[in-house]
């Protein structure tokens, strides 16, 4: 699988590519700015009845730090990466523990992290930071109470590339990784093949050369061993967003590991991460089954 088809999407013009990609026309500014709110105040939420441990320096290099989460004894603990998007540019990991304390009532940890953020730094700089955190807990985790075997990743919008990120191959054995580091993963809203992005607005702060449309394209860098994904999207999530979804997915049962797809009814491209706050709702109800399963 060399990426999603994109002979017609590559020949549509500019604004048509943005249209598709650019989720902050799919509501007002109002309500963009009521959603960011929510995840920062949810998020803070967390942090006294479910925070263990935060900044935690995951990777010397770039000093970049994550926080943990779970309940209130950590042992042996699958854990949750939780990879905020804000198109790689935006948000950080006080935006993004919406789901600490749902996840806490199953008995799973959470760990959100920060990244490098564009044009700071560049695309394959980021993901080496985030696979860097994968790193850190697969080593680390053991002391810090979590299951290293069980390490479940996910992440939203760009947060869901990175996700696909590390669950590319070719990277894990230079990392001193197991191929098999990660146990499952949701991206909601992800992108996959960043041929079109690269033709899009976001190429104004990515500015990424073919070489890195390539490498970082988690489409076309399929693992050898693939865990089990669901590959989830908005209802009124941008067309492109919902291409790359299935895309994805697709690449996946074609190589033969286990896919699903899922689309949220009645959430946009941003409150759909409001779902992860109730165990309930058919987005926790698929990552919790995941994880356990």
């Amino acid at each position: 699988m060399t990426g999603i088809d994109l002979a017609s999407e590559g020949g549509w013009p500019a604004d048509r590519l943005d249209a598709d990609y650019q989720p902050r026309g799919t509501i007002s500014e109002a309500r963009f700015a009521a959603e960011m709110a929510s995840y920062r105040s949810t998020s803070e939420a967390m942090r006294a009845p479910f925070g263990r441990h935060f900044d935690l320096v995951y990777d010397r290099q770039s000093g970049q730090t994550l926080d943990l989460f779970g309940p209130e004894v950590l042992r042996d603990c699958p854990v949750f990466v939780f990879i905020h998007g804000g198109y790689w540019r935006a948000l950080s990991k006080r935006d993004s523990a919406m789901m600490a304390g749902m996840l806490a009532g199953q008995g799973i940890a959470t760990a959100v992290l920060d990244y490098q953020l564009a044009p700071g730094a560049s695309l394959t700089e980021i993901t080496r930071q985030v696979r860097a955190a994968v790193g850190f807990l697969w080593r680390e985790g053991r002391g810090l109470g979590l299951d290293p075997q069980r390490i479940h990743v996910g992440g939203s919008s760009a947060g869901g590339h990175l996700a696909g990120a590390v669950l590319a191959g070719g990277w894990q054995a230079e990392a001193g990784l197991p191929e098999g580091v990660i146990a499952s993963a949701l991206p909601i809203s992800g992108l996959f093949d960043l041929t079109p992005i690269a033709a899009s607005a976001p190429q104004a702060w990515l500015s990424l050369s073919a070489d890195d449309v390539a490498a970082l394209s988690p489409i076309r860098n399929l693992p050898r061993r693939g865990a089990p994904i669901t590959l989830a999207w908005a209802e009124t999530d941008p067309a492109g967003f919902k291409r790359q979804s299935v895309a994805y997915a697709a690449a996946w049962a074609q190589a033969g590991f286990p896919a699903r797809c899922l689309e949220v009814p009645g959430r946009n491209h941003f409150d759909i991460l409001a779902e992860l706050g109730d165990a309930s709702t058919v987005l926790s109800r698929a990552l919790i089954a995941q994880i356990g399963a």
